[in-house]
């Protein structure tokens, strides 16, 4: 108890002194501090109160953390505690490494199951595969635990040794392997499309990233490539210095890439181009779509604010917010958003309000009445407060509801390793297609898992119908919904022929993975991809390219087509683990 009075005094008086000594101690700033103070006494003396006097034992690194976290919720979603335990989250998204054995995890049942293993990394040289369900690690069962608890019992110290127990195929065997420092590729896949047109896959802006997108830009040009087409859908961002080299392959020095402006000065910066280009010629399309954030939107904006390529898929997440690792005691760790970021045009990207948030506490998209139009350096028209809008915009169409239940249900993952353990000998993707005899075997794999599902419409038709009984209008038109419920009936074999092109995609890409990993998965999938593709057809076009580089009124809309479904990150979180 002494211990925690002290703290308390010291903080109390740290921050009244720390008033006092400003320059002029302004009457507004004293109740400032008198209010942090206040509530801070109050935090210390309520958690006081709990460790006396609650029924059970409480944990205090479980109670102080959901307060922390729960404070942290009223101000944006990128500002994040990380304590002690979690410094390895906080490493891997400023690095991309990790020690573990190199793969994905997900729930399966009581189990986990390993949905990816990473090329060349311990997991893959042992011999474990996608679909192999984890029942031990090092003769521990670890039925029931959650995949995060899974996934830290699977990381560890690069050399350490670990046994996994795999159960495939019904029967279970023991893998046995060591730990190695896990990195992460930036670009897991670069190589020509066609003849004249270079691709690269970005996935994300970690430390020294920039030098391998320099790497495959340098490889792709021994190939003498008229154009580049640079991927960075569903790249969630990281280090904004990473950002403005990657744009310095591209663009030559002195370009100011980003600025960015906070409350505290030292925060206020810009950010420039200082090395010769790689090529700042060539024709360039970068591909964005809602999941790219953060950095990946600085690279796309920028490249449309200097007029150096077209962008080309969805308009992108809206991440204008930079942030910053504090140091806190124990080594614990505050990511603090310090500033917002402006791109060349001078606009901010940011989508959502988090500085005027609503009654409830929820925040607003910013409204049309506050977005402000901004020039490209070419006089095209671009606009702020809601991500990169694409010069050339293609939206995708969304999947069937079967197919969409295929995936999400793990029919898809679970028949492409029956179909790996069946057919061991496909020796390149190019000899690989799915045939009828293929397809119907999908489909009894489905009737043997009693696959079913209700789609949307038949949903809404019960309710109409659940409705109608209980206002006893039902049986007065008993007849007609009969025949509706008749006339709007799913089959399945009519469901997998309609759908048969996407079910069949989703097919192929999850089977080429468990043979050429995620590189060999990118090189299918590319070939008939439709961004792709509307990218080729502009960059094709050296007329159209220079059209929109040089068009004043900016977006130019395509019709929809299908496409892939940080200190300054802020997408979504990815519940898969990786170990």
């Amino acid at each position: 108890m002494k211990k925690i009075r002290s703290y308390r005094s010291a903080i109390i008086l740290a921050l009244l002194l720390l008033g006092s000594v400003s320059a002029g101690f302004f009457i507004s700033q004293e109740t400032r501090d008198f209010r942090i103070a206040k509530n801070l006494d109050i935090f210390f003396s309520l958690f006081k109160q709990l460790n006396t006097f609650y029924v059970d034992e409480i944990n205090p690194d479980k109670v102080v953390k959901s307060g922390i976290d729960n404070m942290l919720k009223t101000l944006d979603p990128y500002t994040v505690y990380y304590p002690e335990s979690d410094a390895d989250e906080f490493t891997f998204m400023t690095t991309g490494k990790y020690g573990g054995i190199g793969s994905l995890v997900r729930n399966s049942g009581d189990y986990v199951v390993i949905i990816e293993v990473y090329k060349g990394f311990p997991a893959d040289i042992a011999g474990i595969k996608a679909g192999d369900v984890l029942k031990k690690i090092d003769g521990i069962s670890i039925k029931g635990l959650s995949t995060d608890m899974v996934s830290e019992k699977l990381k560890g110290s690069p050399g350490t040794d670990i046994t996994l127990t795999i159960e495939r195929n019904g029967k279970e065997a023991d893998y046995g392997m060591k730990r190695e420092k896990i990195a992460i590729t930036p670009v897991p896949y670069y190589g020509m499309v066609d003849s004249k047109t270079g691709y690269i896959r970005f996935i994300t802006f970690t430390q020294n990233s920039v030098e391998d997108v320099k790497k495959a830009l340098i490889s792709l040009k021994n190939n003498n490539p008229q154009q580049i087409i640079l991927d960075l859908r569903g790249n969630p961002g990281g280090l904004l210095s990473e950002a403005v080299e990657v744009v310095n392959l591209f663009v030559g020095p002195g370009n100011e890439v980003v600025s960015t402006k906070g409350k505290v000065k030292i925060y206020n910066e810009d950010f420039k181009t200082t090395k010769a280009a790689i090529d700042d010629k060539i024709a360039l399309a970068v591909l964005i779509n809602r999941g790219s954030a953060s950095a990946a939107e600085i690279v796309a904006g920028a490249i449309q604010d200097l007029d150096r390529g077209v962008i080309v898929g969805q308009r992108s997440y809206g991440k204008g917010l930079v942030q910053v690792p504090k140091p806190l005691s124990y080594n614990a760790l505050l990511k603090v958003t310090t500033a917002k970021y402006y791109i060349p045009s001078g606009r901010c990207i940011q989508a959502l309000d988090f500085s005027h948030p609503n009654e409830d506490g929820s925040v607003g998209i910013i409204p049309d009445s506050l977005i402000s139009e901004f020039k490209t350096r070419n006089g095209r028209v671009v606009r702020d407060g809601g991500g990169i809008t694409p010069d050339i915009e293609i939206l995708p169409e969304p999947l069937s509801q079967i197919a969409t239940e295929l995936y999400l249900r793990n029919y898809i993952f679970d028949f492409a390793t029956q179909y790996f353990w069946a057919h061991p000998d496909i020796k390149t993707p190019s000899q690989f297609s799915l045939t009828d005899q293929n397809l119907n075997d999908f489909k009894n794999f489905l009737i043997k898992r009693k696959f079913n599902y209700r789609t949307d419409t038949e949903e809404s038709l019960n309710d109409l119908i659940a409705n109608a009984k209980k206002e006893k209008y039902y049986d007065l038109h008993k007849d007609l919904f009969s025949e509706l419920e008749k006339d709007i009936a799913h089959s399945l074999d009519n469901d997998l022929t309609i759908f048969r092109n996407e079910i069949t995609e989703l097919l192929e890409d999850e089977i080429i993975g468990r043979y050429f990993y995620e590189a060999g998965t990118i090189a299918w999938t590319i070939k008939k991809d439709e961004q792709v593709n509307k990218a080729l057809e502009i960059l094709n076009n050296k007329e159209k390219y220079r059209s929109v580089l040089n068009e004043k009124t900016g977006l130019i809309l395509v019709s929809k087509k299908n496409g892939t479904p940080d200190f300054d990150t802020g997408t979504p979180k990815i519940t898969n683990q990786r170990d």
